[in-house]
């Protein structure tokens, strides 16, 4: 498998933004590929945060992140994107970027993952 490779991660204040990025060669630029955001804070369970089909570039998200973060994609980089604006304490966890070489099932079936990168905010 195709290695995932996260970066832009960093420590924020409240309210700032950040913006993650992906390098998923092969992933982005299928026709028939979902990449995905998740995250994952101390003591808590992992979530999805983020999806991306490719096939039409339909996305979605979770509601925690609505209105705030935006999935988007590169295909020229072979990178995919989360543009986080406004954010919270809330939002502290460690993110990572996943992929799948099918049509998006929310937040299931991803078998790619990167090793992460971490975001803080401090109120």
């Amino acid at each position: 498998q195709v290695q995932l490779v996260e970066s832009g991660g960093g420590s924020v204040q409240a309210g700032g933004s950040l913006r993650l990025s992906c390098v998923a060669p092969g992933y982005v630029t299928s026709s028939r590929s979902c990449l995905g955001w998740f995250r994952q804070a101390p003591g808590k369970q992992r979530e999805g945060v983020a999806g991306i089909y490719t096939g039409g570039g339909s996305t979605y998200y979770a509601d925690s992140v609505k209105g705030r973060f935006t999935i988007s994609r590169d295909k020229a980089k072979g990178t995919v994107y989360l543009q986080m604006l406004d954010l919270k304490s809330d939002d502290t966890a460690m993110y990572y970027c996943a992929a799948r070489s099918h049509y998006c099932s929310e937040w299931d079936g991803f078998d790619n993952w990167g090793l992460g990168t971490q975001v803080t905010v401090s109120a």
